[in-house]
């Protein structure tokens, strides 16, 4: 048996049930008032009676309903699979299907989409609408799906919660970008993510005088740390608003906010619009980045607007659980001592595990680079439905005793002191924005768009170690119009995959293997300033 993730919501609200567990647009939400509707949800969910499927589908996005559905759908002893409605509706019924849930929570913030999304649905769900009192008109021409209002949603007070589950069951499944072109479906049990949630709360010493941020997408895993830290301590949870996500600055002095949790590039933002001043954030006392490299710069700078705050670079894979090692910034060092300007990602947590090895699973001597692999409690069992997939990723490492590890795909090395130093991907997977892609899923979508197999996606301009967006390269015999394909590629890419522009080459520099060198189209980038003088940029054939 295992602790139930949303243990330490229902705890803290019998604690501390006057105290804000949310804050979310201009509504403060008491951690009472929040149980109250997670609650109506949950018992909603088991009225439904559905024992088929582990896990529940939900369609909301920095609401009261967002997080009171992520909080309910664990109350009912299922797990959340987060759907964002402002992704394509393409990638959103991909993952829908995928997930095999008969249950689809939606708010309100999804109307726009939903009926679209249910009619292009292949089976039957039940659809509940806590934000909606009645079942909305056009409901009715979708019988095949059964939908609850709120007026027909269960009372709180039949919930039947469950403290503990079964070592197995499942608390969140996400989908990362995947080199097929498909979503790659990963599971996280509440056995993975109960360690890091206490570890990490025990180790910045959370309690409920704290305001903590929550930045992230639900469909980013980082966003389980802001909730379930904060609510686990009987703190309180601010949403950021999407205006403010990458320039957070007057949301932070706002709301004194006590611990701050981003990807790195919010720095640079920040930096490039003169918004990061010496001791602009006086409240904060821990900020932690993660999702993407931290350049040395950023935690400088950071470090002085935050004066009274540690400031620590976390790194872990979804696969890993969030994060799995973390570093603590020192400000007596200079950045121009660490490798590449780029901060270490430093040492595991306390019981996970790590090693580096070869291109034979062999573990490198210190000093050399190779393939960081993990291991652990936090580290899940394998790809959702996927076996192929898990068994490439999921191994078995000379001399290790039967223990799984999971293959990052990243070159590290590690130093004399056990560091583990961060030096880029093996593959083709990059992350813009925090945000994990396999380039190989762009391709995918432009090889189909535009009819040939000869594209190439590149992360580009990259700045302090960080890819800013993403450049294509196509070839082909017809030029093809550029606005068209980029239309075409909103159909099914969320808006951080979408390339920010697409050249035509008449032909791909090629390696010594007789591999495209994304190298040498990246050198041509940075040495014109993105204007490649031999090729013309894709405008459109009626030009």
């Amino acid at each position: 048996m295992v602790r139930n993730l949303a243990s330490g919501f229902f705890e803290s609200a019998e604690r501390f049930p006057e105290r804000p567990a949310l804050a979310v647009g201009n509504e403060n939400i008491s951690y009472q008032s929040l149980r109250q509707e997670v609650a109506r949800i949950g018992a909603t969910i088991q009225s439904v009676g559905d024992h088929q499927s582990g896990v529940v589908a939900l369609l909301a996005h920095r609401s009261k309903t967002a997080y009171a559905g992520v909080l309910g759908i664990l109350a009912a002893g299922k797990g959340y699979a987060p759907l964002n409605p402002k992704f394509p509706l393409d990638r959103t019924l991909r993952m829908l299907t995928l997930s095999g849930s008969s249950i689809l929570i939606a708010g309100a913030e999804s109307s726009a989409n939903l009926p679209n999304l249910l009619s292009t649905a292949s089976g039957s769900l039940v659809v509940i609408l806590p934000d909606c009192d009645v079942a909305p008109a056009w409901s009715k021409e979708l019988p095949k799906h059964r939908f609850l209002p709120a007026g027909q949603m269960s009372s709180g007070r039949n919930l039947s919660f469950s403290p503990e589950l079964a070592s197995a069951a499942i608390a969140y499944l996400l989908f990362t970008s995947g080199s097929t072109g498909q979503p790659k479906g990963v599971a996280i049990h509440h056995s993975n993510v109960q360690p890091y949630v206490k570890y990490v709360s025990d180790r910045y010493s959370v309690n409920e005088e704290d305001r903590l941020s929550q930045e992230f997408d639900l469909t980013f895993d980082l966003s389980v740390h802001d909730m379930f830290v904060c609510w686990e301590r009987g703190a309180c949870l601010f949403s950021v608003p999407e205006k403010s996500v990458m320039m957070p600055a007057k949301f932070i002095r706002d709301h004194q906010l006590t611990m701050w949790f981003s990807v790195p590039s919010v720095v640079g933002v920040l930096e490039k619009m003169r918004l990061l001043n010496p001791g602009s954030f006086p409240s904060l006392r821990h900020s932690l980045f993660c999702g993407e490299p931290l350049p040395a710069k950023y935690a400088a700078l950071w470090q002085k607007a935050a004066v009274n705050s540690t400031v620590e670079n976390l790194y872990g894979p979804t696969e890993a659980t969030i994060a799995i090692t973390h570093l603590h910034w020192d400000p007596g060092r200079h950045e121009k001592e660490y490798l590449n300007g780029v901060v270490p990602i430093g040492w595991p947590f306390a019981g996970q595990m790590c090693r580096i090895v070869d291109e034979e699973k062999r573990t490198v001597a210190t000093g050399e680079s190779g393939e960081l692999c993990l291991a652990g409690s936090q580290v899940t069992n394998g790809y959702w439905n996927d076996p192929d997939k898990t068994r490439e990723r999921f191994v078995q490492l000379p001399g290790c005793d039967g223990t799984t590890w999971y293959r990052t795909g990243d070159l590290v090395k590690q130093d004399a002191e056990g560091c583990i130093h961060y030096l880029g991907r093996i593959d083709h997977q990059i992350k813009v924005r925090g945000y994990r892609i396999e380039l190989q899923e762009i391709e995918a979508v432009l090889r189909r768009v535009c009819g040939t197999e000869q594209v190439v996606a590149v992360g580009w301009p990259v700045r302090n170690g960080l890819a800013e967006g993403i450049i294509a390269f196509v070839s082909r015999n017809e030029a093809v119009d550029e606005n068209v394909v980029l239309a075409e590629c909103r159909e099914s890419l969320p808006e951080y995959m979408i390339p920010r522009r697409i050249y035509l080459r008449s032909e791909f520099p090629l390696n010594a293997n007789g591999k495209t060198d994304r190298q040498v189209l990246i050198r041509h980038l940075d040495a014109e300033e993105g204007q490649l003088q031999e090729t013309a940029v894709l405008r459109g054939s009626a030009r």
